[in-house]
């Protein structure tokens, strides 16, 4: 018979010591008893009451009084007492034989913690490991002991640079045997983080509700409270003397950190006598957005860790057919670019169509981070007040961009030439993105620029630098490249000129042309003049070629579809893919064709037909770069061969999308070959099965559409990124007619 319970691990220390059963004392016992990671857990607990309790409810194995008794053969010895009790304990743990024993604490405040420790234990610290979960709950108690409690919490360890790199380890496993997300930093680092996320708010929540309370009036304010001040002050309920400890152990971060607070109170104060509109609009503006956006990098930070085991899955259906009218989200490409030419121009711009994707609104909270009221996006409309060429401000740490490369690149070349330092990161995707290609044209700029190992991010950019007008011929077709030497011609002195050996997308040369400057653009030549401003405008965002490729493919495959596409952006630099669609036989027409705000927009009509195989001409290649994903589905349901050269820069895009889509056609049974520089696809018939997105949304979406001409289902991993460009993917599908959705929902 199997024992269908789950097999314990096998323990990997004797005994464990907690002195104080607490909520995290007794929580951390509970959970390490129920791990079996610890042969036997000693609670050690002056009040009688608490002792009985702890063994009754399986918290620890055995309780004791007397703390000498308790620790005689412990592994490791867990402090988990009140702060300002914490010298007594060190004091008579330092008298005691404790053998190797590693001793830890659980300690909101780490300084002080630490020069006790160090005043006790002299030359024993190598045993000693700081720490501090950020856990906790409405209850107290040893009766509120739980094993989850820090499950996905936080727990920062803070070793000392005597620490044993073994002690160390064996706690952080400790921690990580609860689920808890565990990281290390300095002990100084700790403190200053805590005193400004944690006991800064306790602190203003104490005050305000003892301020108020001490008013004649206090009995109506309190009546007519609404939520706000009760979600605020909600944590003016803590224990009183455990904050009272906290705020003495950590007083020299928490009054610098109150300094600074009093400091940002006063100039509100000042706005708001002034009557100052615009200041408070930014104050305002800022926090909330800066609120959601770390809101969004923490909750995806965890999920992503979390897609180890449990990644986001799209299930796709066989079979079906596409008709309606649809628009999709507004060009990406174009929304980055709305915001970094507003966030220089002078005046308020107005966005229209803003694409609400992860990517462009990166490039949006990094101009927040550097000074630049933003308001919005509200429904794709988006306000920005310029702040001039030169009057963005240093941003309070790395401006984080996600997974954009557009905003990394881009960025590099218009901060290259403002007067302070700044470093950009990005997501693990970003991480492995080349960024020599800009960096080494900037620094013939006069540029300073550093990057993390082999030309990839971090990317820092030293400030005060004067720049230099270049010359420059792109070795690749790169629109990011080029713009980004644009951008930084602004600031160069002189004339920037950029010549591209194929043709990619302009709409940074057009759309600096509608702030106002001038640009000289000549074939594969353009160039522009420093010593100009721009000039706040309007702009109607287009929407996405790229996304609408998915629903061009998706149509065009799928026998009597028909569908229409409004209000696409036809720009001549980004319609390689009606181009290669047609050239396979698609049938698509161009219909209600204008102009808007310097862009050519137009209704894409498309309907099923019969695709047949070709040599995709190279001159194509850059005018759809972004397409070639789902153009191999095309390829995989056309007949016959279809053959593509001179796209190695495939390879560094958020994936190697020429091997990424060779393994997953061969999984759905299609022959394919990939190339140094391309691919050879011969169309077949196509299966089901699982195939990888590998963190990529256009390879996501790809495998999406390939499925209206497959014979079976197909299970796509990793297709959380699809956000990046098109939130509303799954949406715009259900709505058309191609059965995909999340697995688990209908």
């Amino acid at each position: 018979m199997v024992n269908a319970a789950k097999t314990k691990p096998a323990p990997i220390i004797d005994r464990l010591v907690v002195v104080g059963l607490g909520l995290i004392g007794g929580s951390f016992a509970k959970g390490l008893r129920e791990s079996g990671l610890c042969r036997e857990v000693v609670g050690v607990d002056l009040d009688a009451s608490s002792r009985k309790q702890a063994v009754a409810l399986g918290v620890v194995d055995r309780c004791e009084e007397d703390l000498a008794a308790a620790c005689v053969g412990a592994d490791v010895i867990q402090l988990a007492v009140p702060i300002l009790a914490m010298e007594k304990v060190l004091a008579r743990l330092a008298q005691l034989d404790l053998g190797d024993a590693i001793i830890t604490d659980v300690g909101s405040a780490k300084g002080n913690v630490v020069r006790e420790a160090r005043a006790v234990f002299g030359d024993r610290l190598p045993r000693f490991v700081p720490g501090h979960p950020i856990a906790g709950s409405e209850q107290s108690g040893v009766e509120a002991s739980n094993a989850t409690l820090f499950r996905r919490h936080k727990v920062i360890l803070t070793p000392l640079a005597e620490t044993d790199p073994a002690a160390l380890a064996l706690v952080d496993r400790l921690w990580r045997a609860l689920d808890a997300d565990v990281e290390h930093m300095s002990v100084e680092r700790h403190d200053e983080v805590l005193a400004a996320t944690s006991h800064l708010p306790h602190l203003l929540a104490f005050g305000l509700v003892d301020s108020l309370a001490k008013r004649n009036e206090n009995l109506e304010i309190f009546r007519y409270a609404a939520g706000g001040f009760r979600d605020f002050t909600r944590i003016a309920g803590s224990d009183p003397t455990m904050w009272h400890d906290i705020f003495l152990a950590n007083r020299d971060a928490v009054l610098r950190t109150l300094d600074t607070y009093r400091s940002d109170l006063d100039a509100l104060r000042d706005a708001i006598a002034e009557g100052d509109g615009h200041q408070l609009l930014g104050v305002f503006t800022r926090a909330r957005v800066a609120r959601e956006h770390f809101s969004k990098i923490l909750a995806r930070r965890a999920y992503v860790d979390a897609m180890n085991a449990n990644d986001l899955i799209f299930q796709a259906q066989p079979g079906g057919r596409l008709n309606g009218r649809i628009r999709v989200p507004g060009d990406k490409s174009i929304s980055h670019r709305s915001i970094m030419l507003g966030s220089l121009a002078e005046g308020t711009t107005e966005v229209e169509g803003f694409l609400e994707g992860e990517d462009a609104l990166a490039t949006l909270q990094a101009f927040r981070d550097m000074g630049v009221v933003i308001e919005g996006p509200n429904h794709g409309r988006v306000t920005i007040h310029g702040v001039g060429l030169h009057g963005l401000k240093p941003p309070p740490g790395p401006l984080y961009v996600g997974n954009s490369g557009t905003s990394m690149r881009l960025l590099s070349g218009l901060l290259a030439g403002q007067s302070f330092d700044v470093t950009m990161t990005g997501d693990a995707s970003l991480s492995k993105r080349p960024m020599n290609r800009v960096a080494n044209p900037l620094r013939e700029m006069g540029a300073v620029v550093e990057t993390g190992p082999d030309g990839r991010p971090p990317l820092t950019i030293r400030g005060g630098h004067k720049l230099k007008g270049l010359t420059y011929t792109l070795p690749m077709a790169s629109a990011q490249v080029k713009s980004c030497l644009l951008l930084a011609g602004l600031y160069a002195e002189g004339k920037t000129t950029v010549t591209e050996p194929a043709p990619t997308r302009d709409h940074t040369e057009r759309m600096l042309r509608g702030f106002g400057y001038s640009v000289d653009s000549h074939g594969p030549v353009a160039s522009l003049q420093s010593g100009g401003k721009l000039t706040a405008t309007r702009i109607e965002v287009p929407a996405d070629i790229s996304s609408a490729a998915f629903f061009l493919v998706a149509a065009s495959i799928a026998e009597g579809s028909e569908l229409v596409l409004e209000h696409v952006g036809i720009n001549p630099t980004r319609t390689g893919v009606i181009d290669i669609l047609r050239l396979m036989g698609g049938d698509i027409t161009l219909e209600n064709q204008r102009e808007v705000g310097g862009e050519p927009v137009a209704d894409l009509r498309v309907r099923g037909a019969k695709l047949k195989g070709i040599d995709i001409p190279e001159a194509l290649v850059p005018l759809a770069i972004d397409e070639f994903p789902v153009l191999f589905v095309a390829a995989a349901c056309a007949e016959g061969r279809t053959v593509l050269r001179g796209a190695e820069e495939l390879r560094v895009k958020e994936s190697d999308r020429i091997q990424v889509m060779a393994d997953g056609l061969t999984t759905l049974g299609i022959k394919c070959e990939p190339t140094p520089d391309g691919i050879i696809i011969d169309g077949g018939q196509l299966g089901g099965g699982e195939v990888h997105g590998h963190g990529d949304h256009r390879i996501a979406m790809a495998f999406s559409v390939a499925s209206l001409r497959a014979s079976a289902p197909i299970r796509i991993h990793d297709c959380a990124n699809v956000a990046t460009s098109f939130p509303n993917f799954l949406a715009l599908c259900a709505e058309v007619g191609i059965r995909v959705a999340e697995e688990g929902k209908s």
